[in-house]
């Protein structure tokens, strides 16, 4: 044995906690602590399963990622055990075990939905609670809950709270996939009587949602819980507590609750005892039952929605004797946490803004959302609430309430959002960069909450496509997204028309929008094809390329389909450059860049990248078709939109960033050219952004590529407005959706769409990471990676890390007397290339190590 050598507890696809999971034959995946250089050459697992254990390997094989299951599959509710030991020069011991179970299929389930009077379509109604008592016959030895909802629900035995996910099950296209969730109860219950019981709100089902007022009831008119309680008792016998006719319900203390408009509590009429045992229930009514396939129930891929930290108040200022405005000094994606005394029937009014104006709350970019939330006390003391069914986008709150309840109120923000596992950092010697990058960060945090949201705040909160595909590359390298993307693309594949066309948010709302939104809108149907991609990137996971193939290939068919002979995508609508700073407040879509050149180009790229899955699924005539279709449509492009010698017709930043970054330039001279036209541009805008949605990911690669690394920097570095520091010289502490969703003097941008959370302009993080830090794949999945820091901009320091597939990879440079040092660390059975600034080339085995060349920190690389 080597004890240098040390396997960590293998994980379960792409899960977090592998409970209740879909997948019988689960992938496994390890990390490896070891010594400078080590390398594997194979591997054995033990798998416990009951009584039984059995060892499988040595496998020769030196991958550790995503090795198949090498026994039966799970039977449902089956747990095993996982241990690893891994072959280098020696054998190391076994590592700590990783337990896995899996959960339910559709034969399983006995559980029907049960839930109060559905009441009137279309109308707000009052949430429900729902409950039932029961006794054990013994002591059990384990128990399990599968809980979801038409809706949403938080589920209590004897009183507890199970489990501490928020907001679930989450939003999915519902009627071909509802997920739920499975929790170990064994030590909530007791010998002799318990009960259940669960408070229900309507949620995204049955919940307003949508654009110019939206609707209600878009999933069904029920709100309902599906819940299956399975016991087993320690002389093996088993029982089931599952929804349905015996169970009884009542009206909620929660009064309203929508995700746009807030929640009211009436604290008077909490009926204390109703989820625990000998609770008089008598009054309550009988459940109404409604149907629900148990084929469309299925286990996340994704970790749940949590409250991830606090945010205490930075200040608050007394307005009024009964109004008190709080500044969190963050803007961030949650709800407020009170503890108020007070007399029984007086109201705490609770609204949220992310900004002020003229000093007070600014709730006009809102829209038709509310976003208010309102307590009623009992007068029992001291009383402590949080909402439980919506979340708010914000920095301030407006509280209003009796003076006497002011003087004791306390509050605490807790932050919602998706539990992923942080895996990338960044730092600079420029701290306004830094903030940049923390912004980037919450805006995330703030937008992943469990589907990749536009914004938190306003009247939409809906997965738009074309943000979450600029901005899959940033996402994957700050978080392990892969397990909530990867059940997101799912959907989009539900949700694709028959003839290919992706929508432009998903789930999609059938009258959400000005224009028919099942038309193909490039950039963001190219989701389809390109987040896939970026996530195999991340990960290595080809099955989940193999799963979304079908999707890719009838997307690239479709636009093959209308783009005719000339190759080009031409006379559809189309959002093109969409918010370039030159587009008035109210038409974002009327950019300086052609949409036509915009949609073709995305053509292009996606077609090429398809061509890329295709051949790494074994694919061979399909990446040729792809392929030849890709260089089809460049040479289309190059004809349509450019000289011949790499300048464009018509000039933009946004075009140019286009030919090059999606290599529709395939000569050098003529890329050279380019890059010269593009920097030009630049210069001329006295380096200010000028693009949007699509260019802005993009343009700081283009320049970088082609000799325009110092002109990179400048427009990176700039502070006037547009740019990306813009918004950090005003205060902003998230990324915004407009250039200048503030004005300089202070007042908010007059058009419709000002949100102050939005993450697509913040894709300018990946450059950052990849050309400031230096730090990237060069494979897909990190097998072998890629350091090629090319400091500039005055830049003293960076370094980045991320904890990749296969551990942590990591880089710090730093310039001192005219000498650049670089200091790398790469993780066990990996590879490195390095790319210093004076040309040289080094291969790196694992461990960590220092380099240096002659640079001087004025000279960018």
């Amino acid at each position: 044995m080597i004890d240098s050598v040390i396997p960590h507890a293998p994980t379960i696809e792409n899960h977090r906690e592998p409970i209740g999971i879909g997948a019988d034959a689960p992938r496994l995946s390890w990390t490896t602590s070891a010594p400078a250089g080590w390398a594997q050459r194979a591997y054995e697992l033990e798998i416990t399963r009951g009584d039984r254990v059995a060892k499988h390997g040595p496998f020769s094989d030196d991958e550790s990622r995503y090795r198949p299951w090498p026994e039966s599959p799970l039977a449902p509710r089956e747990s095993a055990s996982v241990r690893v030991r891994v072959h280098g020069d020696g054998v190391s011991e076994w590592s700590e075990p990783a337990v896995v179970e899996r959960g339910l299929t559709a034969a399983d389930w006995v559980a029907v939905p049960v839930g109060g009077d559905p009441g009137e379509p279309g109308t707000e109604r009052r949430p429900w609670l729902v409950r039932r008592g029961f006794s054990l016959r013994g002591p059990i030895a384990s128990a399990r809950l599968y809980v979801t909802a038409h809706g949403l629900a938080e589920a209590e035995i004897n009183g507890r709270r199970v489990g501490d996910d928020v907001l679930s099950p989450g939003w999915s296209t519902y009627s071909q996939r509802l997920r739920y969730r499975t929790h170990d109860v064994t030590d909530l219950l007791v010998e002799g009587d318990n009960a259940i019981g669960a408070w229900l709100a309507d949620g995204w089902y049955r919940g307003r949602i949508g654009f110019r007022g939206g609707a209600r009831d878009r999933y069904g008119t029920d709100q309902s819980l599906i819940a299956q309680l399975e016991l087993t008792y320690f002389d093996g016998g088993r029982e089931i507590i599952a929804t349905g006719p015996g169970w009884v319900a009542a009206p909620s203390p929660i009064l309203s609750s929508s995700i746009y408009d807030g929640e009211t509590f009436d604290a008077r009429q909490v009926p204390h005892g109703w989820s625990e045992a000998g609770f008089d229930d008598s009054g309550w009514n009988p459940v109404h039952v409604f149907d629900r396939d148990p084929a469309t129930l299925v286990a996340p891929d994704g970790p749940p929605v949590r409250r991830t930290r606090v945010v205490r108040p930075a200040r608050g200022e007394r307005r009024a004797p009964d109004r008190l405005l709080v500044d969190f000094g963050q803007n961030l994606v949650g709800r407020l946490a009170i503890a108020v005394r007070g007399e029984a029937g007086q109201e705490v009014v609770i609204r949220h803004a992310e900004v002020l104006q003229d000093g007070e709350i600014c709730t006009r970019p809102l829209r038709q959302a509310a976003q208010t939330d309102r307590y009623v006390l009992a007068g029992r003391g001291t009383e402590e609430w949080e909402p439980r069914f919506t979340f708010h986008g914000f920095r301030y709150a407006e509280v209003t309430a009796p003076p006497a309840v002011l003087d004791v109120l306390e509050l605490e923000a807790r932050v919602l959002h998706s539990d992923l596992r942080r895996t990338g950092w960044f730092a600079c010697s420029d701290p306004d960069l830094n903030t940049l990058h923390d912004n980037v960060l919450w805006s995330m945090r703030g937008n992943f909450v469990d589907l990749p949201t536009d914004c938190p705040q306003r009247d939409e909160r809906l997965g738009w496509t074309g943000d979450i595909q600029v901005f899959a590359r940033t996402a994957g390298f700050l978080h392990d997204v892969t397990g909530m993307l990867s059940s997101w693309l799912r959907d989009l594949a539900i949700e694709q028309n028959d003839d290919g066309a992706v929508p432009v948010f998903v789930p999609t709302l059938d009258d959400a929008g000005s224009w028919d939104m099942s038309d193909p809108i490039a950039a963001w149907g190219d989701a389809g094809v390109l987040t896939p991609w970026d996530l195999y990137v991340a990960s290595g996971d080809r099955l989940l390329l193999e799963r979304q193939w079908d999707s890719a290939k009838a997307w690239v068919d479709l636009l093959d389909r209308r783009c005719g002979d000339d190759r080009l995508w031409t006379g559809d609508h189309q959002l093109g450059d969409w918010l370039d700073p030159a587009a008035p407040p109210d038409d974002p879509a009327a950019a300086t860049t052609d949409r036509e050149l915009v949609a073709s180009a995305y053509f292009a790229h996606s077609a090429r990248r398809l061509a890329g899955i295709a051949e790494v699924l074994g694919r061979a005539d399909d990446a040729e078709h792809y392929g030849a279709l890709a260089s089809e449509v460049r040479a289309a492009i190059r004809d349509r939109w450019t000289d011949g010698e790499g300048a464009l017709t018509e000039q933009s930043q946004c075009g140019y960033a286009l030919l090059l970054a999606f290599g529709i330039l395939e000569d050098p001279a003529t890329r050279s050219r380019a890059g010269e036209r593009l920097r030009d541009l630049v210069v001329r805008a006295d380096h200010r952004i000028s693009t949007g949605f699509v260019g802005t990911p993009l343009v700081s690669e283009a320049l970088s590529s082609t000799g325009g690394l110092d002109v990179a920097y400048r427009q990176l570095q700039e502070r006037g407005c547009p740019s990306w520091l813009y918004p950090v010289t005003m205060g902003a502490t998230t990324t915004w959706e407009r250039w200048d969703s503030m004005l300089p003097d202070g007042t908010v941008n007059p058009g419709e769409m000002t949100s102050f959370n939005h993450y697509a302009l913040g894709a300018v993080a990946h450059w950052m990471h990849n050309t400031i830090a230096g730090l990237a794949p060069a494979v897909p999945g990190w097998r072998r990676i890629r350091f090629a820091p090319r400091p500039g901009g005055g830049l003293t320091w960076a370094r980045g890390a991320y904890d990749g597939p296969y551990g942590r990879v990591a880089i710090d440079w730093s310039i001192e007397d005219d000498t650049l040092a670089v200091r790398t660390a790469v993780p066990a059975n990996c590879t490195a290339v390095l790319h210093l600034p004076d040309g040289t080339t080094r291969e790196l085995r694992s461990g960590g190590a220092v380099h240096t060349c002659p640079m001087s920190r004025d000279r960018p690389a």
